[in-house]
């Protein structure tokens, strides 16, 4: 499996997200199941607690023997990829990875799995400049519009505060799968985001987040001599390597109460971070929403 720093060289999203994909060795869901469908698939024969309702009377006239009628219930899902794209994810990994560019080929990768399972997918950039969206579709087209969106997207400020922008995440037709990739740096009390996550839970459908960090973030693996800067509000502190200690404990206590918000809303919730292989990432996130292990 590639790393991100890797597949970003190929400077080839099309060709980097059918990598990923069939790295990832696993699809989102089986796109078909027997059951009670539209579509005649076969006949099986009754069993007790069966409906019978799907029996085929007229076949059980002629033979004395009672069958029922089985189909292929569709099982396709729209599935929605939400990108965080404030200035926060412009934060890069001791190789030079940002946040935003791994979760391009992430999304990508999952973009592509989606197309493969016939799932109708769709691309959601909020950013400062609002919400930019690709709705979901399910043609032979949508796969390079969603490529030329991602490639598009850039981080700038911080996200809108005002709710109503998100309002087309918040109606839905049949079974979705949203998925948010995000720093999470938002997330506060009262923040648009958290609303949106409450608003999210509450229109139905699966809703899955992934926190999205480098590993220089967690470390604070930086020279004694270094000057933070916010990438949001432009603010700086000098590094004084005492204070590393006191950073961590505050990281952990922040990364426990951001996963608590966040399942505290009835959602899946996975940490991934940029010095993963993005195709590992993905089969991780794929095996987990299966219900197998990791």
């Amino acid at each position: 499996m590639l790393d991100a720093a890797a597949l970003l060289a190929l400077g080839n999203l099309p060709l980097v997200a059918r990598l990923i994909a069939d790295g990832a060795q696993a699809g989102l869901h089986p796109s078909r199941r027997r059951g009670a469908g539209l579509e005649f698939s076969q006949y099986r024969p009754y069993q007790p607690g069966d409906d019978l309702r799907r029996l085929d009377w007229r076949l059980a006239a002629r033979s004395d023997r009672y069958y029922l009628r089985e189909s292929d219930v569709d099982t396709r899902l729209t599935v929605r990829l939400v990108l965080d794209a404030s200035a926060s994810m412009n934060h890069a990994d001791a190789a030079g990875v940002s946040k935003l560019a791994y979760a391009r080929l992430l999304l990508a990768g999952l973009a592509h799995v989606a197309r493969q399972q016939s799932d109708a997918v769709g691309l959601y950039v909020l950013s400062a400049k609002g919400l930019q969206t690709v709705p979901p579709r399910e043609d032979t087209g949508q796969l390079p519009r969603l490529f030329h969106a991602l490639g598009a997207a850039t981080a700038t400020g911080t996200l809108p505060a005002d709710a109503t922008t998100a309002a087309p995440l918040l109606s839905r037709q049949g079974n979705t799968l949203t998925v948010i990739l995000s720093d999470f740096y938002d997330l506060e009390p009262q923040s648009a985001l958290e609303r949106l996550l409450t608003q999210l839970r509450a229109a139905g459908g699966d809703v899955l987040a992934l926190h999205l960090l480098a590993p220089n973030e967690l470390t604070l693996d930086y020279p004694a001599a270094a000057t933070l800067e916010d990438l949001e509000t432009g603010q700086r502190v000098q590094l004084d390597p005492a204070q590393r200690p006191a950073y961590q404990q505050q990281l952990q206590a922040w990364l426990r109460s951001t996963e608590q918000s966040i399942r505290g809303h009835g959602l899946d919730y996975h940490r991934l971070l940029t010095s993963e292989p993005p195709a590992a990432a993905l089969r991780l996130v794929l095996r987990r929403r299966q219900g197998l292990p990791a």
